[in-house]
């Protein structure tokens, strides 16, 4: 595995939220939400990867994809969410993680799970969400590493709509100190599972899909900024 060598400077907060504005002003001025940007216009097929393939950067190898879940297996509010990785290769060389993949270095895709970001059936983000190992089989990485190397995502140059990636990007920039939180408390949430079931923590038997959570108040947030 090796080191990325192509980085640029991390987005500052004032940044990040004026390309939010940015992209969400474009969006609804073009008619066309964030979703309909991602998936068919004659709807989602449930639990498919938008894009096929993941989104992926071509410079960092940060990647997305997008998908929405069955009716019941979703709060009714939301039509989907994005999931978001760093590649491994943007982290150390060598650096172990927690948990590796059932398939270890043979596993498909060598990406560890940053967040996920839940959009409401109007394109505006509802929530913010951490998920267990399982849910896409990462390279579990604690939430030390994870953090400190948050400002290295960036999926501004993939194959997708260019208003939906930088949306992206800016999001995981304007609300790194909320995602921080979020990570802490899945590593919190894992310990107690760990104590209660062993490796199975991890794992499709422990039952549990969602370790943290909390909404987003975008009007608030970008509110709290000198924006002038």
């Amino acid at each position: 595995m090796t080191t990325a060598t192509v980085t640029k400077a991390p987005m500052s907060p004032k940044d990040a939220a004026l390309t939010v504005i940015e992209t969400i002003t474009q969006m609804a001025q073009d008619q066309k939400p964030l979703m309909l940007r991602v998936v068919p216009e004659d709807g989602a097929t449930f639990w498919t990867h938008y894009p096929k393939n993941d989104a992926r950067d071509k410079f960092c190898k940060s990647r997305w994809y997008y998908h929405v879940h069955a009716p019941g297996n979703r709060d009714k509010d939301e039509h989907g969410h994005f999931h978001l990785f760093l590649h491994r290769t943007q982290l150390p060389e060598g650096l172990e993680p927690k948990v590796w993949p059932p398939q270890g270095e043979d596993a498909r895709a060598h990406v560890t799970h940053l967040i996920s970001l839940s959009i409401d059936n109007n394109g505006i983000p509802r929530s913010w969400f951490t998920v267990n190992r399982f849910v896409t089989n990462e390279f579990l990485y604690p939430a030390d590493v994870m953090i400190e190397y948050l400002p290295d995502f960036d999926v501004d140059h993939t194959k997708e709509d260019d208003l939906v990636n930088r949306f992206v990007t800016a999001m995981v920039a304007l609300y790194r100190d909320e995602i921080a939180v979020l990570l802490r408390e899945r590593d919190v949430r894992h310990a107690e599972l760990v104590a209660e079931l062993g490796d199975d923590a991890y794992n499709t038997a422990s039952g549990v899909e969602v370790l943290s959570q909390a909404p987003i108040d975008l009007d608030t947030k970008l509110n709290s900024l000198d924006l002038d």
